[in-house]
């Protein structure tokens, strides 16, 4: 990508005149993934930044969340742009849901979704790729009650061990867990439940549920935390951020002292949450980047927050904050140290944006 740059003229003397240019501060790049594409409707992007410095993007997308031709869709960005949307998974007569595209240490592409008629009853699978996405293996419909990454990406340790957030939504009652594999995924240890104290005070969630929020009063009901997202502290001590109810209202964390194994119970930060998804990464200097959406009511505005310490955080960019749905982003660095960002644009498109590392500020 081009920086934009500027002239500057310089008197040398004796009369001499130089012009030097050189380059003014890099802006964040914005586009959309695609303008045109077989479905009205997409959500839940992921992303992952490939060997050759591509980058592949997927999406659920159909006629509208939840309905029988939902199905996953993904797109790649070379130097001449995106591609078209292919689809690459699709089950028969029930929705898809919540693509996750990650790395294993072995070098294996994973693309992990869910599958079923509501996150009640949904199943996960998954597929995998040795050449970068370019061609994938058949699908694999997991166990009952395995998950892996149920929403954001999961943690990859030094030693290879991967570390997933996963949670599950029953009725009126939501929990994280995590899902932790030393075998690049063969097999799976499961941690939890991950759950708010009883003791941490709940609000009136009274009014109207998000117009853009599916369901009915009934989402008012439900109390707890789902989605976690999983970032390094430094030594053996990690931390996920995670979704609330409106109940709750704010974004939780939770602590593991021992690389995943085991975790405190989570509590609310300072950060407000509309019970929509959040994503968080660690820069390679210890500061913790979140994007999330900077209210209790509504998926707009969406916000990139920084913080030293993982805990009091300091939001200094506003991606959106116009009336609509702006939701589920997804957050990586790329090799060159840029954020990579997708999110949900309106239920319409999916939006990607090249953030400079150089305008995340020191906290």
């Amino acid at each position: 990508m081009r920086h934009p740059q500027r002239s500057v003229r310089l008197t040398l003397g004796a009369g001499l005149v130089a012009m030097l240019v050189v380059p003014l501060q890099a802006q964040p790049l914005r586009e959309f993934v695609f303008e045109k594409a077989p479905f009205p409707s997409c959500h839940a992007s992921t992303l992952v930044e490939l060997p050759d410095g591509e980058i592949l993007a997927a999406w659920f997308g159909g006629t509208a969340e939840g309905r029988p031709d939902v199905a996953i869709w993904a797109a790649r960005r070379t130097a001449s742009g995106w591609s078209q949307p292919i689809e690459l998974a699709r089950e028969p007569e029930v929705p898809t849901w919540n693509p996750v595209l990650f790395y294993t240490a072995d070098g294996r592409l994973w693309l992990y979704y869910k599958f079923g008629p509501s996150p009640q009853t949904w199943t996960a699978a998954r597929r995998a790729s040795a050449d970068h996405g370019r061609t994938w293996s058949a699908i694999e419909h997991l166990p009952a009650g395995l998950y892996g990454p149920i929403r954001s990406k999961p943690l990859l340790l030094p030693d290879g061990t991967l570390v997933s957030g996963t949670s599950v939504e029953s009725y009126r009652s939501w929990a994280c867990w995590i899902e932790r594999s030393a075998d690049h995924g063969r097999s799976w240890q499961r941690i939890g439940p991950i759950t708010v104290a009883r003791d941490v005070p709940r609000r009136d969630a009274a009014g109207p549920a998000p117009a853009e929020v599916p369901g009915s009063s009934e989402w008012k009901r439900i109390d707890g935390i789902i989605q976690p997202a999983v970032v390094p502290l430094g030594g053996n001590r990690l931390r996920f951020y995670a979704r609330s109810t409106a109940s709750i209202g704010r974004i939780c964390v939770a602590d593991s002292f021992d690389d995943g194994r085991s975790w405190t119970q989570a509590r609310p930060i300072d950060l407000p949450n509309p019970n929509a998804a959040v994503d968080a990464i660690r820069l390679d200097d210890g500061r913790i980047v979140l994007i999330y959406n900077h209210s209790d009511r509504a998926r707009t505005p969406l916000n990139l927050a920084v913080s030293r310490d993982g805990e009091r955080f300091r939001s200094f960019y506003t991606l959106e904050d116009q009336p609509g749905e702006y939701s589920y982003p997804a957050l990586i660095q790329a090799r060159n140290g840029d954020l990579l960002i997708t999110y949900t644009w309106r239920r319409q498109r999916i939006a990607f944006v090249r953030f400079p590392l150089g305008l995340v500020p020191a906290e």
